[in-house]
Order: structure tokens, then C-alpha cells, then sequence
């Protein structure tokens, strides 16, 4: 069975072909960081102007590499939520035509649990479950209850920064360049993570939220100064920026790994997920190969936002019998919310 998928959440456009919701036929990811990286961050109608550019194209792409037409598609799956509306609604706009065309199914997928199952596809791991997911990214920081792959329930989440929009924002502070994860991350391979001390917000002793804020201040302490006591100008040299980076980068991983301890515990799992942009991060991958429960995270290809993950777990969906009608909607925030959340 093939599964087109379609990504345009925030500022990647993207389709992939998917069959029978592991193997991925083809992965098409047309990139806008060079438009934003100007302006340190993602601009919402640069975002959905290039979409409406790119859409077309990237899925034709798409089809011609997976070696397919779209008469032989399944079914198309779309991210509808959550993300930048502007975005979304290019990407939605596009599927529901596409399957209004041609008579197929529609299934509209939320963009943060298609990031759990990312780490399924292409080597289709044996995952014992229930498990504890942790969806790590630019604008997402939450922990997942998995009773199974279609059985998820939030339990915890950022109170303010997203773990790594926190690193975006100290790249900013360093003048190190857009998207600061990759950078960050390079840097701290070669530097001393206990050069400095930054806190740890790890809320009560219980909770399985997260704040990145307070690091990140301490963080521009640390460069600028205190209370307009400015530091000397002297630029910090390359050791100084490594010592930096890997402190902080310390200070998240000690923050993320001890939620995901508290929630395994918690919900006596089995195995760990990890999904998001930050799920590449070299510290995180080293800091978890230690931990007490096995632990997957996606093939690199697949830890940024991509349409193969869209097309996976819609396949899932559709094996259920969970499609969406043609008037799906458009929305900004998850399916995952709560009480507390």
C-alpha cells in the first residue's frame, strides 16, 4: 500500500512516498532556511509564501523518485496540526484537492505524533511497549504515554521555551548564525560541559514539565553581564564559545534525560522514543545510549520535519479506519492537550 505524504507545518516543504507505512519510497524536503536565516527565526508569510511555490513541485518530485503516478497512491496524508497557519493551509489545501481529484482517501495527521513514529520507518524496529516519547524540536518539548503507536497520551510539557527554540535563542546570543542547534552542538563536541554551571529547572519533584527559560538567562548572565554590568567586548575566542556551548547543551540533556527517567518510571515503560529536530543532537544520542530502558530515535533523515513520517503513521491510521472528510481544517495547536496542558 502507498501513502503519499505532505509536510508544511512551518518552514519545510515537504512529500514522501511511504509503502505500507515502514519503506520509504522516496523523501522530498525543500528547505527555507536560507530565506529566514536573516532574520534568526522563522517569519510566518515568508513561510507560507514559499509553500505555495514549492508545494506543487515537491510532490511531483516526490512521486517521480518513489517511481509512481498518483493513480497508484492509496491514499494522501496530510500534517493538519499543529504549526503556523499559514503554512498548514497550503499543505491541507493541496492534499484535499489532490484527493477530491482522484477519488482517495484523506487522513489527516498531527505533525507532533507523526514525530514518534518517525523512528519506525526505514528499519521497522521491534519496540516493546507501553512506552515514554519525547518529541524535542524547535517548537515542541513534551513527554508521551505509548500504549501503542495509535494509543498516545501527553503527560508533560514546556512551560515556556521548546528545548530547541532555547538553542536557536543562545546561538543568537553568541552571534553564531540560524538554526543554532546544529552549531551548538558542533561546538560542544570539543568543549568542557562542567566549565560553567547553569541550573537545571527540574520543577517539583514529581513534575514531568520542562522550562528552558531560566537557562537560557543564565546563559546571557553569563555573556553580557548582570543588571548592566556589561562584560568586556573583547569577542570570546573559540575555546571560550566551545566551553560555552557545551555547558549548555550539558544542562538540557541532564534536564531532558531525568524527565524521560521520571516518566518510564511513572508509567513502568518499556523502551523510550525519541523524536523532533533535537532527536539529531549528538549529546542526546551519546547521553541516552547509557540509559536503563533501550532507546529509539529516528535515522537522521527523519529527525527534522519530513513527509515520510506524515505518510507512515497515515497509513496506521487508515489501516484503522481513521480517515478525514474533504473539509478537514487547518488547526495550530496538537490533538494532545489536557487538563494541565
Amino acid at each position: 500500500m502507498l501513502i503519499l505524504g505532505i509536510e508544511s507545518t512551518c518552514d519545510e516543504t515537504a512529500a514522501s512516498v511511504v509503502e505500507d507505512g515502514l519503506a520509504v519510497r522516496s523523501n522530498i524536503v525543500s528547505s527555507q532556511v536560507d530565506l529566514h536565516a536573516k532574520y534568526r527565526g522563522v517569519v510566518p508569510e515568508i513561510a507560507s509564501r514559499a509553500h505555495i511555490e514549492n508545494i506543487l513541485p515537491v510532490v511531483s518530485q516526490a512521486l517521480e523518485v518513489a517511481g509512481t503516478r498518483l493513480e497508484e497512491i492509496d491514499a494522501i496524508a496530510v500534517a493538519h496540526r499543529p504549526g503556523l497557519i499559514g503554512s498548514l493551509l497550503i499543505g491541507v489545501t493541496a492534499a484535499k484537492t489532490l484527493a477530491w481529484a482522484r477519488g482517495k482517501p484523506l487522513i489527516g495527521v498531527d505533525h507532533v505524533h507523526a514525530h514518534l513514529y518517525s523512528v519506525r520507518l526505514d528499519v521497522a524496529p521491534t519496540i516493546p511497549m507501553p512506552a515514554v516519547g519525547l518529541v524535542c524540536s524547535g517548537g515542541h518539548t513534551a513527554l508521551y504515554h505509548l500504549k501503542d503507536f495509535l494509543n498516545v497520551e501527553l503527560v508533560g510539557s514546556t512551560l515556556d521555551d521548546a528545548v530547541g527554540e532555547a538553542y536557536d535563542k543562545v546561538a543568537a546570543i553568541l552571534n553564531l548564525g540560524y538554526p543554532g542547534g546544529p552549531i551548538l552542538d558542533s561546538l560542544a563536541k570539543d568543549g568542557n560541559p562542567r566549565a560553567i554551571h547553569f541550573p537545571r529547572s527540574k520543577l517539583d519533584r514529581d513534575s514531568l514539565d520542562f522550562s528552558f527559560s531560566g537557562l537560557k538567562t543564565s546563559l546571557l548572565y553569563h555573556v553580557k553581564g548582570f543588571q548592566g554590568k556589561q562584560r568586556a567586548t573583547t569577542p570570546m575566542n573559540e575555546r571560550e564559545l566551545q566551553d560555552i556551548a557545551a555547558s549548555f547543551q550539558a544542562a538540557c540533556i541532564d534536564v531532558l534525560v531525568e524527565k524521560i527517567k521520571r516518566a518510564a518510571r511513572k508509567f513502568n515503560a518499556k523502551s523510550i522514543v525519541i523524536g523532533g529536530g533535537v532527536s539529531a543532537n549528538r549529546g542526546l544520542r551519546a547521553a541516552m545510549q547509557s540509559f536503563f530502558l533501550p532507546t529509539f530515535f529516528p535515522p537522521m533523515a527523519y529527525c527534522t520535519d519530513n513527509a515520510a513520517m506524515i505518510a507512515g503513521l497515515g497509513y496506521e491510521l487508515l489501516k484503522s479506519g481513521r480517515t478525514s472528510p474533504l473539509d478537514l481544517d487547518a488547526i495550530t495547536h496538537s490533538q494532545f492537550v489536557d487538563a494541565t496542558h
